[in-house]
């Protein structure tokens, strides 16, 4: 088993193309084809993770946060990145993350946050804006074989629904020259042929494998396609989810539980002008920003972390808002990678090992 199937495995999940443009997740360092020992989990990699990794001939560790996040100028061992980039190097340890593409999917940090609260009817708190329509023209016998290519190429989602499409009849025509092999008509001829307008939609990051999986289908020597970038939002990408209490708690109830749901040992907030909480938006690591985007949908609760001082001070009689700390909110990232590599490779199971501390101490 490589490492890139190992990681290869977490894309599926949470495809690179979704992380922020500040971000650096992926293969930080490592040869994707090197065989994989071991897979350590953690939230972040510290130079004790890496000893661990060494120490237990696992030759793969797989964070959360990137560990080169900025920029490295050198390689002298004057900070903890650079030793940790020194020592995988010389140990031939690869370091993978998956950090703001595991933020932003169904399935990813945030809806680990909201099995932890057991709503229910979740949403993406804020969407993303990456979505791509395409349109082919293609015989209208073949049009339903380069349909299905298209959604096993994961195009054809809108929400919770799969396999959307939508197909127009009409006559497309073509004069095929000498050197052309046609699919139909003759060359030097024009030819009409009963075509099918065939519309998908997909993520943008989706866009390379569902254009391939048509052309590779579709039985036109040159395949008329188009492709149009939209506006709308992808209703299954973004950050933070929202999502609803089996039953509404009174703010005085609600707290207790959310300390105790995310293991903290405090938690910082304010509360909104109402006593009852039953809607809650969640995002995991520093959402903060999106407080007013939680505000406008109405919800009675927002849980993240990192919340500033004077944005506490703003948000208090609006919302009820609840900072468990960035470890706490985020720290289910490791059981999304062992849940997403043991359900993929599960003879791969046992070499896997757990690995998280917080660095942050409270007294």
């Amino acid at each position: 088993m490589t490492i890139a199937e190992i990681t290869g495995a977490i894309e599926e999940l949470a495809p690179l193309a979704y992380q922020e443009n500040y971000d650096n997740a992926g293969l930080n360092v490592g040869d994707p084809q090197k065989e994989a020992t071991g897979a350590l989990l953690c939230l972040d990699v510290t130079e004790q993770a890496v000893q661990t990794a060494i120490d237990s001939n696992i030759n793969l560790i797989i964070s959360h946060h990137p560990p080169i996040f900025g920029g490295i100028k050198r390689l002298a061992g004057g900070n903890d990145t650079e030793r940790i980039v020194q020592q995988a190097v010389k140990h031939d340890v690869a370091l993978y993350a998956a950090h703001t593409n595991l933020d932003s999917v169904r399935g990813g940090v945030s809806e680990k946050m909201c099995d932890r609260l057991m709503l229910k009817n979740r949403s993406i708190l804020q969407p993303a804006h990456q979505l791509v329509k395409v349109a082919v023209y293609v015989p209208s016998a073949s049009a339903e074989a380069v349909r299905q290519a298209m959604f096993a190429a994961g195009a054809g989602s809108i929400g919770q629904y799969r396999c959307c499409s939508f197909s127009a009849q009409g006559t497309g025509s073509f004069l095929a020259s000498e050197a052309a092999t046609p699919f139909a008509g003759k060359r030097g001829e024009l030819h009409r042929e009963p075509e099918e307008k065939v519309e998908v939609i997909a993520h943008e990051a989706q866009m390379g494998r569902v254009v391939a999986a048509m052309r590779s289908i579709h039985p036109y020597e040159e395949v008329a396609y188009d492709l149009y970038p939209l506006l709308n939002e992808h209703l299954n990408v973004g950050f933070g989810m929202i999502g609803e209490l089996e039953k509404p708690l009174r703010t005085a109830d609600f707290l207790p539980l959310v300390k105790q749901a995310f293991n903290a040992q405090s938690i910082r907030y304010v509360t909104g002008r109402s006593q009852s909480i039953r809607y809650v938006a969640v995002c995991g690591g520093s959402g903060s920003g999106f407080t007013e985007k939680a505000i406008a949908y109405g919800v009675d609760a927002f849980v993240s972390a990192d919340f500033k001082y004077h944005q506490l001070q703003e948000f208090d009689g609006r919302i009820t808002a609840v900072d468990v700390g960035h470890f706490e909110s985020e720290i289910f990232a490791i059981e999304i990678f062992y849940e997403v590599i043991t359900k993929k490779f599960p003879t791969f199971a046992p070499y896997l090992v757990k690995y998280a501390i917080n660095q942050i101490n409270y007294l």
